[in-house]
């Protein structure tokens, strides 16, 4: 079966396809450029080729324009130029020619000799005042007063991120680029060059309806261009802070010279989905990072819950060919492999399920449609990054001008609903595996909240388990469309409007949501599978004491004639009560273990009608043989456990047990980020205890949460699932 989900496949139906989800490049410039980074990736080590001739710049052309490289740009500030080829530069400069000589012509060209929308009834013969006009308009955004008391807040909720900023202008230079608008090249250079010198206008976040365009959030663009000085811009101080200026100034600053919009450039600029297209492409990019990684982490939930491989067996998908289905399926047994903490489906019967719960068993059934709707999703972002969005349009070659409905951005709105009800299809399944991993009635003897230390006193993540149904709650909500509450606007000319902008800052939401789930899941994962190895090793060295005292009490006081099938069934019936002793403190929790040794002896002594004696042939009453063995068993469990309780604490590594994926996700946070295993109550960072020369602080478990977060956010984690797959 072909996959959908490498990244070096030739199919077409990919979730990750070679120009998507890999690193994004190194450049000279991406220290300086941090602060572009909300919400997204840094730069790592594998290098992006854009283009044949270079690494390090994007040139667009219209056509080729990827989600990665749009990310690039956006988060990283890698240089943006227009390609300068003289196919591309004859297009441009051709449809501006072909506009004016419709004008020259007198024909009606709306927006050009009209009014707009409702109001296109009107019509004048001052081309460049109507662009004015139109600009006049739409400047109709909410930003944040200077006086207010809360301004640099304000200025966080209720104005765009310049990452958005900057990638709407490339995805619109990206489109204006194709010759279809009758933009002139010279508006064009412009809008490239306050990309390249960082001049980022301040655009407010609310106001548009995304159907004819994103009217006004491209507005402040188009009037940053022109010296407007009503429109603040980012640009750089001298000492490489940001600062919020007028845009003449701002453009005067960067020896960049204000252009006045002529004929339809206005327009051309405004009428398009750029602002939309630009949004919803960064949140996809982080959820297709989220969809990896989710099958990493099942992996890791597989493995901390002592799972089953038989779920992902290739038969499974092969008999409900599913692509999406066996691709996740594929990914988990290859992220499973090597693991000695899995259950083999013979072994299964030996717990109490002869199978694993849903969360586990049906993740590939769950987790695949999402993948597939992302595929999807991509692909009808990647074909609106490199679309003509604008009306009315020109064709040079038939010189005709079309007026139609390009800047509709309902496919963007597909897209994103699409993305969003998958975030929440991915946090569901984390939700669900968290709340099985911290429930120590099913989690196949891990202790009740992941606690390493006595559970009476230490609930180490229960308060997670908590916070993580808060998100889900919070998903849930967002998970619903934007499009069903479309309202009818502008003089009912816009009846149906996309809300394209609307539903991918939701999705941004979605993301935001999701990443909290993962990082806590993570974080929690990590815990359970140090809990794991812990048991493995304590088991491990109980063994060869259990089978010794077991050995002796058989041999002394009694003619059984089958010792090693005795101790196997003795042990055996030790292992799962001590499962099912987790909550207890281990004061006691060995000593009842023990007990349920008691009828197993003295059912089979009974049957097998064995006579108690001692070595000197005196009759030794079968309770006291019992109790004996009984309290010799739970001293030595309750030692062992101790001294390798103490011992892991030490020295904690779990990297033995584990298979590919979990080791090396495990090792990223445990050395990589340097998050201790949480020891209990010992770990509360008391004032007393810090030490402000020691690497070793203790930190609440939110803040290592945090760290883990900020990973998750900035993409070394989600390289790391990458390296997996």
């Amino acid at each position: 079966m072909e996959s959908i989900h490498r990244p070096n496949s030739d199919d077409s139906f990919q979730l990750k396809l070679e120009d998507d989800t890999n690193s994004i490049p190194d450049h000279p410039a991406a220290g300086q450029r941090t602060r572009y980074i909300q919400n997204g990736c840094t730069a790592r080590k594998k290098p992006l080729e854009y283009t044949a001739e270079s690494r390090q710049i994007v040139v667009l052309n219209g056509e080729n324009l990827s989600l990665r490289s749009l990310v690039a740009v956006a988060r990283i500030g890698i240089p943006v130029r227009i390609d300068d080829g003289l196919q591309l530069v004859d297009k441009i400069h051709a449809s501006v020619d072909l506009l004016q000589r419709k004008l020259d012509a007198g024909h009606s060209i709306y927006g050009v000799t009209t009014g707009f929308g409702g109001s296109a009834d009107t019509t004048t013969d001052q081309f460049e005042d109507l662009q004015t006009a139109l600009l006049q308009m739409q400047l109709c955004g909410v930003v944040p007063e200077r006086s207010s008391l809360d301004y640099e807040a304000d200025l966080a909720t209720m104005s765009m991120p310049e990452t958005w900023v900057r990638a709407a202008i490339v995805v619109r230079l990206n489109s204006l680029v194709r010759g279809h608008s009758a933009v002139r090249l010279c508006v064009l250079k412009t809008l490239e060059e306050i990309l390249q010198k960082n001049v980022i206008p301040l655009v407010p976040l609310h106001g548009s309806i995304s159907a004819s365009g994103d009217l006004s959030p491209l507005s402040y663009i188009a009037s940053a261009i022109s010296g407007n000085p009503d429109v603040q811009c980012w640009t750089d101080l001298k000492d490489d802070r940001r600062s919020l200026v007028p845009s003449h100034k701002a453009l005067e600053r960067k020896n960049i010279k204000p252009v006045r919009l002529g004929a339809k450039e206005g327009l051309g600029i405004l009428n398009g989905t750029a602002f939309s297209a630009a949004v919803a492409g960064l949140a996809l990019f982080e959820a297709n990072q989220l969809a990896s990684l989710s099958q990493i982490l099942t992996a890791m939930a597989v493995e901390a819950l002592n799972g089953s491989t038989e779920s992902f067996d290739p038969f499974i998908g092969a008999v409900r060919p599913h692509r999406g289905q066996s691709e996740v399926a594929k990914n988990i047994r290859k992220a499973l492999r090597g693991s000695s903490l899995v259950q083999e489906a013979a072994d299964k019967d030996k717990r109490s399920l002869r199978q694993d719960r849903y969360a586990l068993r049906t993740a590939s059934q769950w987790l695949g449609p999402s993948l597939e709707d992302l595929s999807l999703a991509k692909q009808q972002l990647e074909t609106e990054l490199n679309s003509t969005t604008d009306n009315p349009i020109f064709d040079t070659q038939s010189e005709h001008a079309f007026h139609g409905g390009n800047f509709q951005a309902t496919s963007v709105t597909s897209s994103t609903e699409k993305t969003r009800h998958a975030l929440q299809m991915i946090g569901k399944l984390l939700f669900a595996q968290s709340s099985e991993l911290l429930d120590s009635k099913m989690n196949h003897g891990l202790p009740p909240n992941l606690a390493f230390d006595e559970p009476s006193l230490s609930f180490t993540l229960k308060g997670v388990d908590i916070s993580m149904a808060a998100y889900m709650a919070e998903l849930g909500f967002l998970a619903n469309t934007v499009s069903s509450h479309v309202q009818s606007a502008e003089m009912g000319n816009q009846s149906v409007n996309s809300m394209a902008l609307v539903s991918a800052r939701y999705t941004h939401k979605a993301v935001d949501i999701v990443s909290l789930m993962v990082s806590a899941h993570l974080y929690s994962l990590c815990q359970a599978l140090d809990l794991r190895a812990l048991n493995e090793i304590y088991l491990a060295a109980l063994r060869p004491k259990f089978n010794e005292i077991t050995t002796k009490y058989l041999t002394g006081t009694t003619n059984v004639p089958d010792i090693k099938g005795w101790r196997d069934l003795l042990w055996s019936t030790f292992d799962k009560k001590l499962e099912t002793t987790v909550s207890q403190d281990s004061s006691t929790r060995f000593l009842d273990t023990s007990k349920a040794l008691q009828p197993i002896l003295l059912d089979n002594l009974v049957a097998c009608s064995q006579i108690f004696e001692s070595k000197k042939g005196n009759r030794t009453p079968t309770a006291n043989m019992i109790q004996d063995y009984t309290n010799s068993i739970a001293d030595a469990a309750r030692e062992v456990y101790i001294d390798m309780r103490k011992a892991y604490g030490r020295e904690p590594d779990a990297t033995p047990f584990l298979g590919a994926a979990a080791e090396r996700m495990y090792t990223f946070v445990r050395k990589g980020l340097s998050i201790p295993l949480h020891k209990g109550l010992v770990d509360h960072p008391w004032e007393i205890d810090q030490d402000k020369t020691s690497d070793n602080k203790k930190l609440n478990i939110g803040s290592w949460i945090s760290k883990i977060h900020a990973a998750v956010r900035d993409g070394r984690v989600a390289q790391v699932a990458e390296d997996c797959l």
